[in-house]
């Protein structure tokens, strides 16, 4: 396949630049590949769709403020973008500046931080300070880091609402959106029916905003980022499994890692980086059913959505959201993919 096969319009109108009031408000587009329908629902309507013994699993990860603004030391501009952080005194980011800076380059970021270009990896640059521990360092001036479509300054409000109620592991630098949708009421109301619960992590790199270049997909190489599942989320989906319960994953972030742990063909606790591109053609192994937000034209994100669902499937879901006016990206809205299904059509 090509990557002009998964381009689509979408009206800029309907890329959400805030998100809503409150969490469970947001739409949820049914789709239902066996059937090849649709339906029109809000996501605090999920309680209906699944059933006692499923089981949703979620990514735990915890988006730092990862965005710093400064300056050379010699006075050209500069942005950072982390990309993770390596550890205590080191990290790893992009810089954005008229010209990049050379290895030895000092740094003043955020008027406060001073820190040294100290080499560069490919297109990332590795910067260390030896102050305070970088983690705490970004929390006290780092930004939050928006996604580049949504077209404003990060507000106080980001540092809340660009983050799930149960992210606990620090160490993304985008928030793995679909689990956006759920508040402390409506986690309640799942657990009170019987619906299970597990959690991977898998930090969300800076390279999942990364464009495919070039039309051939098959040559493109994904960007690696950490993840961790565990014994006791491999226990969980086999007792689902022997239950008859299906497992659901709450975003893409959960399919890669569980994919990824399953690789040789049984899923195994694993921790470690994942490059796993799923696209048209690949044969899922863990993941039964899946919740996620709309993502971009031509993205690695609607490849998997279309391998899951079927491309011709995912083309018309996308073109009736777009119809009804559904709110796109981060802070939009998200589909329930109801089951999976092997067909390309």
């Amino acid at each position: 396949m090509q990557l002009s096969d998964f381009d689509y319009h979408l009206p800029e109108q309907l890329i959400a630049q805030a998100p809503l009031a409150e969490r469970s408000a947001s739409r949820l587009l049914v789709v239902d590949p066996p059937a090849d329908q649709f339906t029109d629902r809000r996501y605090s309507d999920l309680p209906g769709l699944l059933k006692s013994g499923d089981l949703l699993v979620f990514n735990d990860t915890r988006v730092i403020p990862a965005r710093l603004f400064g300056h050379k030391q010699s006075g050209g501009r500069i942005e950072v973008l982390v990309e993770r952080l390596l550890d205590d005194e080191t990290l790893l980011a992009h810089i954005r500046a008229s010209k990049a800076p050379k290895p030895g380059t000092r740094l003043v970021l955020e008027n406060q931080v001073e820190c040294v270009m100290q080499a560069r990896e490919g297109d990332l640059f590795i910067l260390r300070q030896d102050n305070k521990p970088w983690l705490e360092l970004l929390e006290q001036y780092g930004h939050v880091p928006l996604p580049p479509y949504i077209q404003r300054a990060d507000a106080d409000a980001d540092r809340e609402r660009y983050q799930t109620v149960y992210a606990t592991n620090p160490g993304a630098v985008a928030a793995p959106t679909a689990g956006l949708h759920f508040d402390d009421s409506l986690l309640d109301t799942l657990r009170r029916q019987g619906v299970g619960s597990a959690r991977i992590t898998l930090h969300v790199g800076a390279g999942t905003f990364q464009p495919i270049r070039g039309e051939d997909i098959d040559s493109h190489v994904m960007h690696a980022e950490r993840f961790e599942v565990s014994a006791a989320v491999v226990d969980a989906i086999a007792q689902t499994r022997q239950q008859g319960g299906r497992v659901i994953a709450v975003g893409t972030t959960v399919v890669r890692s569980l994919e990824t742990a399953a690789a040789t063909g049984k899923l195994l606790p694993m921790q470690g980086e994942s490059r796993l591109f799923i696209k048209p053609g690949y044969r899922f192994k863990v993941v039964d059913s899946m919740l996620t937000n709309f993502h971009l034209p031509k993205s690695t994100l609607l490849m998997l959505v279309s391998a899951f669902a079927g491309t011709g499937l995912i083309r018309r879901a996308y073109a009736h959201a777009i119809a009804q006016q559904y709110r796109f990206f981060s802070y939009g809205d998200a589909m329930f993919i109801n089951a999976r299904t092997v067909r390309d059509n």
